[in-house]
């Protein structure tokens, strides 16, 4: 040990000249029992470990242990430089390689590529749809972003998301400070004109989707001014409520606004009932007054029609059509009358039993 050899063997604190067993504090260390100092009972020595790896370690790397070190630490930054300089592409994404930070023209695809680190970077950026959500309460921006103003004075708390792709991968990287929050801005600005040019009922179910195909248009328009490399997939209203403080206000408006709905379409109903029994009332007047117009005409004319094959014989015998025609008329006059006329020249009784004169006829019959 180290202290065996100081002051002629004595121990560190000048213990016993020339006593080997003696300690450091002078007294003989404490032996297992049934071996001496040096026995195979002994405990290991701590150098002696020390020197066989040593040994062992300069037969193993070449050059001896100071050039091992040095061989260890070059294969160890040759790993972590191949590390750095290799990576992959997956299949939804695309790179971008810097040479000293200016963007190299080509574009990394799907795979396994090299580039020379640290002077050449890569930046990955993910191509396949993505959905960025406005208003929500999963985004990261402040509880007021989705609050805007209808065209009828109304506030509003639109909650939206916007579904894009990135089209150019480097236009996308450098173009644009940060694309993700350009986006976002750009996108509530929009949303913010179309709402505000529209009364709050085409926000909350009436016409929903010409708002979002109008701010999918201007938010694409924005974008490819600014030269961001993004194409707008579509723009969706998940949600729109009034604010928190005017809730209850904005519900009886709405109770209201469906009484007034649910009572118009009763009236409706009503109106359309009722028209149509008027206008059944009216075919069936229609028809009769039709009927009777061709029954009164087809008389007329049958009427016409006999005047004027009377008047064709009259025209031929004036005297017996005129008798004829005095005769049927007289019969017709008489024929249901109670009375009886009787000629006193043909020297007949004047007097008849009128009332039963008909009796016989109504027996015998």
């Amino acid at each position: 040990m180290p202290w065996s050899n100081q002051n002629g063997g004595g121990g560190p604190w000048g213990g016993g000249g020339g006593n080997n067993n003696q300690g450091p504090w002078g007294q003989g260390p404490n032996r297992p029992r049934g071996g001496g100092g040096g026995g195979k009972g002994g405990p290991p020595d701590l150098e002696d470990i020390i020197r066989r790896g040593q040994d062992q370690l300069r037969n193993i790397v070449p050059g001896g242990f100071n050039g091992g070190v040095v061989a260890i630490l070059g294969l160890v930054l040759v790993v972590f430089w191949l590390f750095q300089s290799i990576y992959i592409v997956q299949p939804d994404e695309r790179g971008v390689e810097l040479r000293f930070g200016n963007p190299k023209p080509e574009i990394s695809t799907p795979g396994l590529h090299f580039h020379l680190w640290p002077m050449e970077t890569v930046e990955i950026v993910k191509v396949t749809m993505q959905q960025q959500n406005i208003g929500a309460a999963s985004t990261s921006s402040s509880s007021s972003s989705g609050l805007m103003l209808s065209g009828d004075q109304n506030i509003l708390n639109v909650q939206f998301s916007v579904f894009f792709t990135v089209s150019d991968p480097k236009a996308y990287l450098f173009n644009v400070e940060n694309p993700a929050e350009t986006l976002q801005q750009v996108a509530e600005s929009a949303m913010r004109e179309v709402v505000g040019r529209r009364p709050a009922q085409d926000a909350f179910r009436d016409n929903r989707q010409p708002i979002e195909t109008e701010v999918a248009n201007i938010v694409q328009g924005t974008m490819d001014r600014y030269k961001a490399g993004v194409s707008i997939g579509a723009v969706t209203i998940q949600d729109v409520a009034p604010p928190r403080e005017v809730a209850d206000a904005f519900e009886e408006v709405q109770r209201a606004d469906q009484d007034k709905q649910r009572l118009v379409e009763e009236a409706n109903q009503y109106s359309n009932q009722k028209l149509g029994q008027a206008r059944g009332d009216a075919a069936q007047i229609r028809e009769a007054a039709a009927a009777y117009k061709d029954r009164v005409v087809k008389e007329a004319e049958g009427e016409a029609q006999r005047f004027s094959l009377i008047n064709d014989q009259y025209a031929k015998a004036p005297e017996v059509t005129r008798t004829r025609l005095f005769l049927e008329t007289m019969e017709q006059v008489l024929k249901n009358s109670k009375k009886v006329v009787i000629d006193e020249k043909q020297g007949v009784v004047p007097y008849l039993p009128l009332n039963e004169i008909g009796k016989p006829s109504q027996q015998g019959g």
